[in-house]
């Protein structure tokens, strides 16, 4: 039975358990001539008769009732199969992991993981913090929280909102230096750089900051870093307004330079549309990251 098409072994079973062409072809929801090819099939592949024809009745051959039994054991194999995959697909049990830059996964994540943790107990989050692009086909994570639209066609994407974020600086730093307002307050003042090789200043640059990288007292590539060292003093730093707003003793400058906008995506593989657990999670976020802190 090497090889053998599991249509023709259904049309096989049912055609043995109803004892007829037409009640089977029923319940498999095919045309009866397309039961009986299959029927005429398996038989044809296994080189032997299963059925005898009587009156409008498919009665099983000796033969027959002997690969009966082992056809039902495939069957009922096949079913399990499907009822185990099924409710593996359904559970909401399990680890879900979710990618985030950094200020995302230290700063607004772990209040949507309590509360996503009150409401689903069986849900455990793996939390990967990291600022490059997450290879969700390669199951390097199973959500995603990215500030650019994938472009990979395989990806479930869903835009959850323009988040924007301010200036700001600490306490001390302002006492030191004042409160600038505009783009030519900041020519001459400190900042927290993000990176050696020019890539933030040239972003300075293009919101109208005109900054050198004489006015970077330090540089940290990670947000959180960056921000630590924003609030111990150091300079002028961008961040998220809701995260600013979180962090207590912090003073927004610059308050008459635009914001910095930026979209916040939402990416998964395509387990999503099979596995409740991550559709569990991914409409979680969805609703909390949709509303500003």
């Amino acid at each position: 039975m090497s090889d053998l098409d599991w249509n023709q072994l259904k049309a096989f079973l049912e055609t043995a358990q109803t004892g007829s062409l037409s009640a089977a072809a029923r319940k498999l929801g095919l045309s009866q001539p397309t039961l009986s090819r299959q029927v005429a099939a398996i038989e044809k592949h296994m080189g032997v008769t299963l059925f005898e024809r009587v009156g409008k009745s498919m009665a099983l051959t000796p033969t027959g009732l002997d690969l009966l039994e082992h056809a039902r054991a495939m069957g009922a194999a096949a079913q399990a199969l499907g009822l185990a995959a099924s409710g593996r697909s359904q559970a909401v049990g399990g680890v879900v992991s979710v990618s985030a830059t950094d200020a995302v996964a230290a700063y607004l994540l772990p209040p949507l993981i309590e509360q996503l943790h009150r409401q689903e107990l069986g849900i455990a989050i793996e939390v990967i913090s990291s600022n490059a692009l997450s290879d969700l086909l390669r199951r390097e994570a199973d959500i995603a929280i990215r500030h650019v639209k994938p472009e990979q066609p395989d990806l479930i994407a869903r835009f959850v909102r323009d988040a924007q974020a301010n200036f700001y600086a600490s306490p001390a730093w302002v006492q030191r230096h004042g409160h600038p307002r505009t783009a030519q307050d900041a020519a001459l003042l400190p900042f927290v750089g993000s990176d050696r090789a020019g890539q933030y200043l040239a972003y300075l640059r293009q919101h109208g900051l005109a900054l050198e990288e004489s006015n970077f007292t330090c540089y940290a590539d990670h947000s959180t870093a960056h921000w630590a060292l924003v609030r111990q003093g150091l300079g002028i730093g961008a961040m998220m307004d809701e995260i600013a707003r979180d962090t207590p003793g912090i003073v927004q400058v610059l308050n008459d330079v635009p914001p910095v906008r930026f979209p916040i995506w939402l990416v998964s593989h395509r387990e999503l549309r099979t596995s409740r657990r991550i559709r569990v999670v991914f409409e979680a976020l969805a609703q909390g990251l949709a509303e500003p802190g």
